[in-house]
């Protein structure tokens, strides 16, 4: 307990003075350390991990990342896995907080600490800008 309020404090005081143009590029990793697919269909829900992934980069408040976090459960249910679905959401919503400083917590996309919250207009500015084009 005392690491993690060691690294939660780190991320609050690198974070105080650093502003929006801080948002890198969007990039995924799949279903970071959980399989895309199963052995038949490797990628069956890939796509689901890839639009979780675009709302984790951005972040937002909490009820935006358990609105994202739904979405994936869904998103894989629909796809025929609804254990699979329980599985991964039980995962994300362990794995995927902003404090946690992993390469797939939520607001992965601002180089410093971003805890929950509304965006501010800058920021919201920079998600537009690098919205990946969709096809």
């Amino acid at each position: 307990m005392r690491h993690l309020l060691v690294f939660v404090l780190i991320g609050i005081i690198s974070g105080c003075s650093t502003g929006g143009e801080d948002l890198k590029p969007f990039t995924s990793d799949g279903c970071s350390s959980f399989p895309n697919g199963t052995r038949a269909e490797n990628t069956l829900w890939l796509s689901c991990c890839e639009q979780h992934d675009l709302a984790y980069w951005q972040g937002g408040t909490y009820q935006q990342r358990l609105d994202a976090d739904n979405e994936l459960k869904a998103c894989v249910a629909g796809v025929g896995k609804p254990e699979v679905a329980m599985l991964m959401l039980a995962g994300v919503r362990v794995g995927g907080s902003p404090f946690w400083p992993t390469k797939f917590r939520w607001g992965y996309g601002w180089s410093y600490f971003k805890p929950y919250g509304e965006l501010s207009a800058s920021e919201q500015a920079q998600v537009k800008k690098l919205l990946p084009l969709k096809p």
